[in-house]
């Protein structure tokens, strides 16, 4: 008797209809979709005006993709101005066509022995600083758009961190919750079968993101291994600690947005001592988030997923929230259940809750103009991004217009990529630094990544604006290289 025919289904993790957010266990979303970007082109200066005409002409159905071009685009003004040669010759035309976009199917077996098929992106942006770098995301709301987006923010991120890396974005919109481990290997291993041949340490190296943490990393990196027959320990970055990783990489995104609000406060005379401060997410950012604001004299009362968010008014206890999401892969809920005096507020969103501090650590565009005129009417000082993109475009403004310290994700979240860069720098001298030299490290940059944004902003005439010292002065430094390095 024949074997009964495969079962095909094609992308059988639809994407939530309420919210982006990630599922239990990841970092969370908000709870709400967010708008298509309306920005009109006569809003721009006319520098850049029709280099985003052509950016609407070519990716017209990619709105967080067009939403991440416009905030650079409207930045770089002054930059442009400063320095014609940017203009002639075309940086910004060239910056915003990725140099290589990968688009790939990935079919895979279930434990039920039905044939799965997701798809696989990598898009690499800009290599002109050193070999690509940025996170792999596995999450059914993965598309071309979110990836070009997330890989154009790293362009500049990366460019921050001055560690010599270039920038690229990747993942797929495979789920993993819920699925077994035989699933999940089962599918990064086909993930790899393809992406393998565009990688390398000196080419392309990835990281985890949301729905990629160390079990994905492992199969991701042993399949690579396997496939090459080499151990290139730095082509893998966010790697476990007993083979090749770094200390402080899976705390250095939360840690490193902590020290960006630490020196924006010190700006003002300020400190985290004695401040309330609302985290979004109950992933990996939003857990180290909260864990650093607690050791730097924070109240961190706020963790949230995409079913809503938790307030524990004495503190997070950040075991608790560690066992719950990482171990367990639970709802947020289960935190009140357990952590006397905190309650759940199902389908709500964080910044309900009056706060010093805000870390948005979720997703992208999880916070509106209605969340932001709620936290100043409460009083926040300081909203520093730990997602990519997490706030938008009105809501940016109405904090600048409250004079609210603002610190965007391409500086107040470069600490994960710092961090994943001098874990390259590690593999290649096949050394081990202690948890205590790379948090020192991390640290320093995250000033270092600061201070370039600030002195950007004043040099150009827009003193304290972090989004524009962000924007201009990372894409001062790889326009110059741009430069140098020919039309390539």
């Amino acid at each position: 008797m024949p074997p009964a025919p495969t079962q095909i289904r094609v992308r059988p993790d639809a994407p939530r209809t309420r919210g982006c957010g990630p599922p239990a266990g990841e970092s969370p979303g908000s709870g709400k979709k967010a708008p298509p970007v309306t920005e009109t082109l006569v809003a721009l200066p006319p520098v850049v005006r029709d280099v985003y005409a052509t950016v609407l002409a070519r990716n017209p159905h990619e709105p967080e993709f067009q939403q991440a071009v416009h905030e650079v685009l409207e930045s770089i003004a002054p930059v442009l101005d400063a320095h014609p040669q940017f203009v002639d010759g075309g940086i910004v035309e060239r910056l915003v066509e990725p140099e290589r976009q990968i688009l790939f199917r990935v079919p895979w077996v279930d434990d039920r022995g039905r044939l799965q098929v997701n798809r696989g992106f990598r898009v690499q942006f800009s290599s002109v600083l050193g070999p690509y770098k940025g996170g792999l995301r596995f999450h059914p709301s993965v598309n071309l758009s979110i990836v070009k987006f997330l890989g154009f923010e790293q362009i500049f991120k990366n460019a921050l961190t001055g560690q010599g890396i270039g920038g690229a974005k990747g993942g797929s919109d495979f789920d993993p919750h819920g699925k077994s481990d035989a699933e999940v290997m089962r599918f990064c291993q086909s993930f790899m079968n393809e992406l393998y041949r565009h990688l390398g340490e000196h080419t392309d190296v990835p990281a985890g993101d949301i729905g990629v943490g160390a079990r994905e990393i492992g199969y991701l990196f042993g399949q690579y291994r396997k496939i090459t027959n080499r151990h290139e320990s730095g082509m893998f970055t966010g790697k476990g600690v007993q083979w090749g990783g770094a200390e402080v990489r899976t705390e250095a995104t939360g840690y490193g947005a902590v020290f960006f609000v630490q020196e924006m406060l010190a700006m003002r005379g300020s400190s985290l001592e004695g401040t309330r401060v609302g985290v979004s997410g109950s992933g990996n950012v939003a857990i180290y988030a909260i864990k650093k604001a607690w050791q730097l004299g924070g109240t961190p009362v706020t963790a949230s997923d995409s079913s809503g968010y938790v307030v524990d008014d004495a503190g997070i206890d950040v075991d608790l929230l560690r066992e719950i999401k990482e171990v367990e892969r639970a709802r947020i809920a289960e935190y009140a259940a357990r952590r006397p005096g905190a309650r759940f507020v199902e389908g709500g969103r964080p910044w309900e809750v009056p706060v010093d501090i805000a870390i948005p650590s979720a997703t992208q565009n999880e916070l509106d103009e209605d969340d932001a005129r709620t936290l100043i009417g409460n009083g926040v000082r300081a909203v520093a991004e730990g997602a990519n993109m997490p706030s938008t475009p009105g809501a940016v403004a109405a904090f600048q217009e409250a004079d609210v310290l603002f610190g965007p994700g391409k500086a107040a979240n470069a600490g994960g990529v710092a961090t994943s860069a001098l874990e390259m720098s590690q593999n290649a001298a096949r050394q081990r630094w202690s948890f205590d030299d790379s948090e020192a490290k991390l640290r320093s940059i995250m000033k270092d990544v600061h201070d370039a944004a600030f002195d950007a902003a004043a040099r150009y005439g827009r003193p304290g604006d972090y989004v524009v010292g962000a924007n201009s002065a990372g894409f001062e430094r790889v326009a110059h290289a741009m430069l140098a390095q020919g039309v390539i």
